[in-house]
């Protein structure tokens, strides 16, 4: 994985000599060559897709209210064992 800064100095190297040839790029061949070196960098990056962040989200809030439900099922039993001291 690279850092945020050498993953920035490489995409501005990458896009400096992507700029820089002899020869002008037409618009759309330069779209698809910046479009390829971002998904390259992109890949060398711990990035999830935002359908897998959503439904990793998902799941968080599902385990979060079964956690909580639990939680509440242990504190009633445990108010049930524990005797009261009127008693």
């Amino acid at each position: 994985m690279l850092a945020p800064k050498d993953f920035l100095d490489a995409l501005s190297g990458h896009a400096s000599r992507l700029f820089s040839g002899d020869t002008p790029l037409p618009r759309n061949e330069i779209e698809s060559q910046f479009k390829a070196l971002l998904q390259s960098g992109f890949s060398k990056l711990d990035l999830v897709s935002r359908e897998e962040f959503d439904s990793q989200m998902v799941v968080l809030a599902r385990t979060r209210a079964r956690l909580e439900s639990l939680e509440a099922k242990v504190a009633e039993l445990e108010a049930r064992l524990t005797p009261t001291s009127a008693e």
